[in-house]
């Protein structure tokens, strides 16, 4: 497998080679990576040779294109999106068009992969389908690291753990939580990881005092009670974008004894946001009001404008995009040529769309 993993001053010496063809903002710092703005995701499409292919030609334009950052998961296509990009870093790396220490890989586990499973206690299987136990964990993250062709995982996700506060109390949910963040600190140390964190849905999402809602002061509480002030759970990642703007209206944290939103709890913890769904499964990809487009100027699409959009809201270091082929990256990476909207046009913006 590839050794190392992203390092600061590689994803820094990457953004550079990217500095005249990228607009002002284009990267920024997740963690002290240098990370762009713009992600490639890989959650939707068949499970066929030719969704395969797609998906290893728009990781490969992607990287070429500037962007840096790649989340997956174990179960997204039935292991098949962690190949095909296995598939395209392997090819780069062996042309000498990229080096490990210049991209962030992100996976994810918790829901069971048919066919990629160890044995299991059903006392820890929420819904026939979730699992967060440290044997289960560290089985799956051994195939991810497996299928990416990578020694090294820089981010590793507990995959929507709300899951888990539909079946069990939250006394037990916390120590199912704290044996995973245990096994986790271990990965890191043992090399096998780089940060760990959480990849949600509806999680931070809930209203405060919601009896499947995440908090997050509680989950950094439980990473310090495990690693110490240095410890790894420093990755969130949540939806984010014209019809799910929660993150940035809804105060259902709490935050030295104050209502925070998710972004300003992270952002108090020193924990990196990642923005989902930028297009909401290419929902907001099409017949956006009018009203959106003369906020956002200078974009020929719909899909642009969305993905302006999630990656301008301040506290979100990268919004991420389903892209399965070149086409894709090249309508997505003309998002690059014009800065994100600036914080406070971003909120006055955010208002009036609301």
């Amino acid at each position: 497998m590839l050794p190392g993993h992203a390092e600061p001053d590689a994803t820094a010496g990457f953004a550079n080679c990217f500095a005249e063809q990228r607009a002002a903002g284009f990267y920024r710092h997740a963690q002290g990576l240098a990370v762009s703005s713009i992600g490639i995701g890989s959650y939707l499409g068949d499970l066929d040779d030719k969704t395969d292919r797609g998906y290893t030609e728009a990781t490969a334009a992607a990287i070429r294109g500037g962007i840096n950052f790649i989340d997956t998961s174990l179960n997204y296509r039935n292991q098949k999106s962690e190949l095909s990009i296995g598939k395209a870093i392997a090819g780069l790396v062996a042309a000498g068009a990229l080096r490990r220490t210049e991209f962030v890989v992100c996976t994810k586990a918790g829901y069971l992969v048919p066919g990629a499973m160890p044995a299991l206690n059903p006392a820890e299987v929420v819904g026939r389908m979730h699992c967060l136990s440290p044997g289960f964990l560290s089985d799956q993250l051994e195939r991810s690291r497996v299928n990416l062709g990578l020694e090294t995982i820089d981010v590793f996700y507990l995959h929507n753990p709300e899951t888990q506060l539909k079946a069990i109390p939250r006394s037990d949910f916390d120590a199912r939580i704290h044996s995973a963040f245990e096994l986790l600190e271990q990965k890191a140390a043992d090399g096998k990881i780089q940060f760990y964190g959480a990849a949600t849905w509806d999680g931070f999402r809930k209203p405060a005092g919601h009896s499947e809602g995440l908090v997050l002061v509680r989950m950094e509480e439980i990473a310090r009670a495990v690693g110490g002030a240095g410890h790894r759970f420093r990755f969130i990642q949540l939806p984010l974008n014209l019809s799910m703007g929660e993150a940035i209206a809804q105060r259902n944290q709490t935050m030295d004894g104050k209502p925070a939103t998710i972004l300003e709890a992270a952002a108090h913890l020193g924990i990196s946001v990642i923005a989902s769904a930028s297009l909401l499964q290419a929902r907001l990809a099409r017949n956006l009001p009018d009203e959106v487009a003369q906020s956002l100027p200078g974009f020929k699409t719909d899909a642009q404008r969305a993905l302006q959009f999630a990656r301008s809201a301040p506290g979100v270091s990268v919004a991420l995009v389903g892209m399965s082929s070149a086409a894709h990256v090249k309508e997505n990476l003309a998002v690059a040529s014009i800065p994100p909207v600036p914080k406070q046009d971003f909120l006055r913006m955010f208002e009036q769309e609301r």
